[in-house]
């Protein structure tokens, strides 16, 4: 699975936010771990949304292998 996400640095701080997973953000001192973090991030944003199955009526959620 390919997703896009967006880092930067700010304050020494690397940032870490995936556009397309609303609230999926993470932050670290490491630009490397960052990433490792981001993967983390959007398995756990995933796997919440896949449990919670709170989706609105005419949205529903499919299981994509790529």
């Amino acid at each position: 699975m390919k997703i896009k996400a967006i880092i930067w640095q700010k304050d020494g701080v690397w940032c870490g936010s995936v556009p397309a997973l609303k609230g999926c953000h993470t932050w670290d001192d490491s630009s490397e771990h960052l990433l490792e973090m981001l993967e983390d991030a959007v398995q756990a944003w995933l796997e919440v949304s896949r449990e919670s199955q709170n989706l609105e009526i005419e949205k529903q959620l499919v299981e994509l292998s790529l």
